[in-house]
């Protein structure tokens, strides 16, 4: 079985049988999960951005039509948080790893659905309307996967590699993104009519293969010790969402100001930038992708470096860092942007991607589980991850698709937006104690 490590790093002399499993199962399988998780979710704002304005959205206004597509988008980040509450307040209550199996499958099924969705031209105002109902089953299993994936990790790891093991889930967004947009930059590669009548279902069909293994790897893991632990003792909590929201509501309210910046940048330079480079500036969508997909594999490195130097230095100073440098780069982004200029264009994406969203990213798994008590762990973290999304995300390429469509092409509103949140992220880090050495084991 490997060697057998205490949660803690110490002996616990009331549990002395209570050792933490082997992890490296554990991480990889969480880690696929996760993969399957932000490559369902990229692929759905990549097609946003490219091809559900003219397929499902069809008007002569291009500003209308990418105005629609993106507020699909957004409507599943305003329906997570309704996952989060739901798989939370099982995942506290029955256990972490049925929670797991049931939201991949939830997840996965509305992402292979929405690629056999027929077009508006084939059945009229039923496709968009299945698009949204698709995109909500899609929204509600997503919004209860990450909190237990990261939570397998998180309380079965030592506590003094917690922020590696953490990092290493959390490669799942960069793997996820990069066979998301590799894929339709292949697609988009395809004749212009090919591409928009059967090319962009590829990647949904495709997700299919992922889900069938996600599924078979994760119904072979066992329960975590944590939650074993308070199960038999009977201390689970019985209304854990409402114990999150009073008895940890101030966690609960640090977790959300954690999130909403770097899921801003990231909507920002995966989602909105495909957009605005390709209709406002006329650059090529391939190129873009190929940006995006450069700055992905950076972060393959940075993200456990990142989770590795959290457990040495510590959460805070590398959130602050990766935080304030957003708020520095706010402005000059989108100067790079404007420029046209391939070689600065890249750079605008890569810096953006790697720092704004890499860096804080990487710390998510084991900063915010770091934050909560067993009993609400899983719904604390999950509200926290997905309210936070909500706000700085879900609507953040629909603000700023409306705000560059109508100004003609005006952007500094959306730097002083991503500036806004990055104070607010800001805020909250100041508001907690460092928590890197803190024991989850209660």
């Amino acid at each position: 079985m490997g060697e057998m490590t205490n949660l803690s790093g110490v002996n616990d002399p009331l549990e002395p049988s209570k050792v933490a499993r082997p992890t490296t199962k554990i991480v990889l399988a969480s880690a696929f999960g996760t993969i399957i998780e932000w490559y369902d979710f990229f692929i759905y704002g990549t097609a946003a951005a490219l091809v559900f304005g003219k397929v499902f959205f069809p008007t002569p206004d291009p500003v209308v039509s990418t105005l629609a597509a993106f507020s699909v988008f957004a409507v599943g980040y305003l329906a997570r948080p309704l996952g989060g509450i739901i798989f939370g307040h099982f995942g506290d209550r029955i256990g972490r790893r049925p929670m797991l199996v049931i939201s991949i499958m939830l997840m996965g099924g509305g992402t292979f659905l929405v690629g056999l969705l027929p077009s508006y031209e084939q059945i009229g105002i039923l496709a968009p309307i299945s698009l949204i109902v698709l995109r909500l089953v899609q929204a509600i299993g997503l919004g209860g996967e990450w909190g237990g994936a990261v939570l397998m990790v998180a309380e079965t790891a030592p506590a003094n590699r917690r922020g590696l093991f953490g990092g290493v889930v959390q490669m799942g967004n960069p793997l996820g993104r990069l066979i998301a947009t590799g894929v339709f930059a292949i697609a988009t590669r395809l004749p212009a009519s090919d591409f928009l009548s059967w090319g962009w279902r590829v990647p949904f069909l495709a997700s299919s293969v992922l889900i069938a293994l996600g599924v078979f790897i994760r119904t072979r893991l066992d329960e975590t010790p944590a939650f074993e632990r308070i199960s038999e003792k009977k201390q689970v909590a019985r209304v854990p969402v409402v114990e999150a929201l009073t008895t940890y509501r101030r966690e609960t309210l640090i977790a959300i100001g954690l999130k909403i910046t770097e899921v801003a940048w990231v909507n920002i330079l995966s989602v909105f930038a495909v957009a605005y480079l390709t209709k406002q500036l006329g650059m090529s969508s391939s190129f873009i992708l190929e940006a995006v997909t450069l700055a992905t594999f950076i972060e393959l490195a940075i993200m456990p470096f990142s989770g590795w130097l959290s457990d040495k230095v510590g959460r805070r100073p590398l959130y602050l860092f990766g935080t304030l440098f957003g708020v520095l780069y706010a402005f000059p982004l989108f100067w790079l942007l404007e420029t046209k200029s391939p070689a600065l264009v890249m750079l605008g994406i890569v810096l953006g991607i790697v720092i704004c969203q890499g860096v804080v990213f990487s710390l998510h798994a084991s900063f915010m589980p770091e934050l909560f008590g067993t009993k609400v762990r899983y719904s604390g973290i999950s509200l926290g991850f997905q309210i936070g999304g909500a706000i700085g995300g879900g609507l953040t390429p629909l603000i700023a698709a409306a705000i560059t469509g109508w100004s003609g092409g005006v952007t500094w509103p959306i730097s002083v937006f991503l500036i806004v949140l990055g104070l607010v992220t800001t805020a909250a880090i100041l508001s907690t104690p460092e928590t890197s050495e803190k024991s989850i084991d209660y």
